[in-house]
């Protein structure tokens, strides 16, 4: 799979009321005028590819390489669908923070009232989460977490981690699809681009190459839980020849005691339902795949699964000042054409040759354009 990331430098503050009020107005009259010329599932996949969202987020006023562009033109949609509601075309759940632990409340809420499949949504969220958290240990905490879902069941994460050694923050892109294995390859778009930020990946179990891994970490999880402890304190001496130690460092015997008799019980019947079990974390599975490596010669896989222009200018000034005036009317032609699609054709057709002009000047893909090759 062709996959490309987004590494951004961390920013602080916000971006600035007078901006956040005309960013989430052009986020909503964008996302309105795409679903109304090409539909929702095409809106989904723009999201889920890291260059157009980067783009989209330039068109809003963020500079290019801003941590705080992921999670403020997050905010923006959020807030266009606070106000425009299922008219956006799209739902949207989750954010930042505390707000994102709220991400199942709300996609249940919207669920109800829409009459979707809210449990296939909710575990999606929670998969494409756990997934970025406990088998992708790359060095980036997830601490946004935002879910774009349509009326039929079509969905698209977008989630980001931070690195507080490096100062950089990742951003992830999912997107729902009929082939879609949450733990082999699943995101959407990465291409990895190891060593940029300088941070060796510790373990990754959604790498294709990791397969044997995962699959010896589930025959772990069913094994008897005395048996995989005196084999870690020993050494390997029923199972395939001697590997290297596992050390008292690499993993806490007392608690992988405690784990283990969990795994043992719910006896997970592949990867996926293990990843799923409430209190499997990063050190679960981190611990998983060094005694399956141990026992079974099953390596761990360390591939790291690691970006466009402006429009409208940054909200720091770079690579100069918002144009307020610019930014003003091209939401006033975006808005009125939406207002007047269903009556007027010819002027929706305008202001989209507009927006993609904009967006050619972003340096994403232009409007009705496929998607990267996957």
């Amino acid at each position: 799979m062709k996959r490309s990331i987004a590494h951004l430098p961390l920013h602080g503050g916000k971006a600035p009321a007078w901006l956040f009020q005309r960013m989430h107005r052009l986020a909503g009259a964008i996302t309105q005028t795409i679903v109304g010329e090409y539909g929702p599932a095409e809106m989904l996949a723009r999201l889920a590819d890291p260059a157009w969202f980067q783009a989209f987020g330039c068109v809003l006023g963020f500079d290019w390489h801003s941590s705080g562009l992921t999670t403020v033109t997050c905010g923006a949609l959020k807030e266009a669908y606070r106000t425009c509601g299922s008219d956006l075309g799209i739902h949207v759940a989750g954010g930042k923070g505390a707000v994102s632990r709220k991400t199942p409340e709300e996609i249940g809420a919207i669920s109800e009232r829409r009459s979707l499949p809210g449990d296939r949504l909710i575990y999606a969220s929670r998969m494409a989460a756990k997934v970025d958290s406990a088998a992708v240990q790359d060095g980036y905490d997830i601490y946004a977490h935002t879910f774009f879902f349509a009326d039929d069941s079509s969905w698209c994460v977008v989630q980001q981690g931070m690195n507080d050694a490096t100062g950089y923050a990742r951003r992830y892109h999912w997107l729902s699809r009929d082939d879609l294995d949450f733990v082999c390859e699943p995101h959407y778009g990465i291409d990895s681009e190891a060593g940029r930020s300088g941070q060796l990946c510790l373990l990754n179990m959604v790498a294709r190459e990791a397969d044997a891994s995962r699959r010896s970490s589930v025959q772990v999880a069913n094994l008897e839980p005395e048996r995989i402890l005196r084999e870690v304190q020993t050494g390997p001496s029923l199972f395939l020849p001697a590997h290297h130690p596992v050390r008292t460092v690499d993993i806490d015997p007392k608690r992988l005691s405690r784990i283990l008799r969990v795994l043992h019980e719910n006896a997970p019947a592949d990867f996926e339902r293990l990843l799923g079990l409430q209190g499997v974390g990063p050190r679960t599975i981190r611990s998983l795949a060094l005694i399956a490596e141990l026992i079974y010669d099953a390596p761990q896989c360390r591939r790291d699964p690691a970006t466009f222009s402006y429009a409208h200018g940054g909200k720091d000034g770079h690579p100069f000042p918002v144009d307020r005036e610019t930014y003003d009317r091209n939401i006033a032609i975006l808005e009125a054409a939406v207002r007047r699609a269903k009556v007027s054709p010819n002027d929706k057709d305008q202001s989209l040759r507009r927006l993609a002009a904009i967006v050619r000047r972003a340096g994403a893909r232009p409007l009705g354009a496929s998607p990267p090759p996957v």
